[in-house]
């Protein structure tokens, strides 16, 4: 698989439900996605693609956005319980990293080099969101308010911007970020004129890679907001995007409608991979 920018199916069709989400790969190569065989799962497929169980969520709790901080612990997104929850890396028990019953749902994460982690919060009935930034000790403040529907959610590689995109608005924004998160000089990277956004991801050349539901394509944008190239997939209803690989230069994209996962190869490693390589995460 070395021609690049041409997807392939990774796991089998339906495997993962409707609600597949929240790639993440770990530092040996195991890929994450929620809801695998039925929802309020973890999955875990092996580089190879053999897929089972991870863990299972309790108390009605269901997984979107995974990320893995310094220390090599999954953090998911719970979206029903307004949790960012943790899990251990040699036990598997789950605990609570962040609750904030204010929150719509925490939907997107994404962790900066020094593991603050920021969430998107949509609330898709009335399509506005919220955007959420999560200390390392688990403290909740709110960023941003009355946005579009916010979703896709990135640190850039130089940890000076946060991207956030807003699916119903088609619109990705970027902010000025600052070594503490605290965000500013907010602006308009791109808008498009059809279809809708979900999750997205950096390259170690700070390219973004944006799903577009509905359309079935991954995008390349520059830090610039010039469109780079565009990836069809198989499925239409693309979710989101993870870099993984023995080189970081395979994404991973979770599809709904076909409940698998597809891949192809990109020119750079991907942003997730590389903080793996600086933390020196085993």
């Amino acid at each position: 698989m070395n021609e690049l920018y041409v997807s392939k199916t990774f796991t089998q069709p339906h495997g993962f439900t409707h609600g597949i989400e929240g790639p993440a790969c770990d530092p040996r190569g195991n890929l994450y996605a929620v809801n695998y065989d039925r929802e309020h799962t973890i999955g875990c497929v092996t580089p190879d693609g053999e897929c089972s169980i991870y863990t299972e969520l309790s108390d009605g709790s269901i997984g979107n956005g995974i990320r893995f901080n310094r220390a090599g612990e999954m953090l998911i997104a719970d979206y029903t319980n307004h949790n960012i929850l943790k899990v251990d890396k040699v036990t598997r028990a789950i605990s609570v990293f962040a609750h904030e019953l204010s929150m719509n749902q925490p939907n997107d994460i994404a962790i900066s080099a020094n593991d603050i982690i920021y969430a998107s919060d949509p609330h898709w009935n009335e399509s506005w969101g919220q955007l959420w930034r999560i200390d390392t000790k688990g403290e909740v403040t709110l960023l941003e308010t009355e946005m579009g529907t916010t979703n896709g959610i990135e640190v850039s590689p130089d940890e000076c911007s946060l991207y956030v995109n807003e699916t119903v608005q088609r619109n990705i924004w970027v902010y000025n970020l600052s070594n503490t998160g605290e965000i500013s000089n907010k602006r308009l990277l791109i808008q498009f004129p059809d279809f809708g956004m979900d999750g997205m991801r950096c390259d170690i050349a700070g390219n973004l890679y944006v799903t577009r539901h509905g359309k079935g394509t991954i995008v390349k944008v520059s830090p610039q907001g010039e469109v780079l190239k565009e990836v069809q997939l198989a499925g239409k209803e693309c979710t989101n995007i993870a870099f993984g690989g023995s080189d970081g230069r395979t994404c991973y994209v979770t599809v709904a409608d076909r409940g698998n996962i597809e891949c192809f190869r990109a020119e750079f490693p991907g942003r997730s991979w590389k903080l793996f390589q600086d933390w020196a995460v085993v």
